[in-house]
């Protein structure tokens, strides 16, 4: 099938965080999926806001989209959900209304799954439960609305760092490539496949002194600035409004 009004809805990941272009843009898994898709007539919008759980995106960005009438919507998003501290029934009820959303909007609607990053640092353990119940109300949710699901719980890249930016949270290029030759095989869309190929070398692992390094340079700095914000009342990705509000060709 041929796409021609492509929005890509979500967080900082949508947005593209860690995956910086020559000038400091940042492209993501979107723009490359954008890429791909790229024809005659081909339009793309991308209504991501970092910092956006998945109940403000529902408020803000499914409203904006409903007026572009896509024909094939994407969504990742839950990520801060989990990291805020949502309660597990919290997150199930944001998820399903977010997923029956999405696919109100277009014909295709796709919805991504969250990988297992709670190995990957220290404490993540306390993060795994609503992860999972993140993912799994995903699954039924799309198994419910008929959203096509891209299940990434499973892929061993998380084991690689190489797939991660510096915070270990957002994706590298390496990682936004690869999720968004997920998505396009999901889609049965044909894609270079060296995307997906695995990465030569044995997976890099992180020593105590980068945890400890990354405890310093990382969790402490975004953990002092939230703690700011909440009290001054200020959520995260206030200020910022979405990369490409419009349905724009690529170009």
């Amino acid at each position: 099938m041929r796409y021609q009004r492509f929005v890509a809805l979500g967080d900082s990941c949508t947005e593209g965080l860690d995956d910086l272009l020559p000038d400091g843009a940042y492209r993501g898994w979107a723009d490359r999926v954008a890429s791909v898709l790229d024809a005659p007539g081909f339009r793309y919008a991308n209504l991501g806001v970092r910092g956006r759980r998945l109940d403000q995106m529902l408020s803000e960005q499914v409203p904006l989209a409903a007026q572009l009438s896509p024909d094939l919507v994407v969504l990742f998003g839950g990520g801060n959900d989990v990291m805020s501290g949502a309660t597990i029934p919290q997150i199930a009820e944001r998820a399903d209304a977010m997923v029956r959303a999405a696919t109100a909007l277009a014909p295709t609607a796709a919805v991504f799954t969250l990988s297992d990053i709670s190995h990957r640092m220290p404490f993540g353990w306390r993060m795994r439960p609503r992860i999972e119940a993140l993912n799994s109300a995903m699954r039924a949710a799309a198994d419910r609305y008929g959203a096509l699901l891209v299940d990434v719980w499973a892929d061993e890249c998380v084991n690689d760092s190489r797939y991660f930016g510096p915070d270990r949270l957002h994706l590298s290029s390496l990682g936004h490539r690869r999720l968004a030759g997920h998505l396009l095989s999901a889609l049965g869309v044909p894609f270079d496949s060296s995307w997906m190929a695995p990465l030569p070398g044995a997976a890099t692992n992180a020593s105590m002194w980068d945890h400890w390094r990354w405890l310093r340079d990382q969790v402490i700095p975004v953990a002092y600035s939230r703690s700011r914000n909440k009290l001054i009342g200020r959520q995260p990705g206030d200020g910022f409004t979405p990369k490409r509000p419009q349905l724009l060709p690529l170009a």
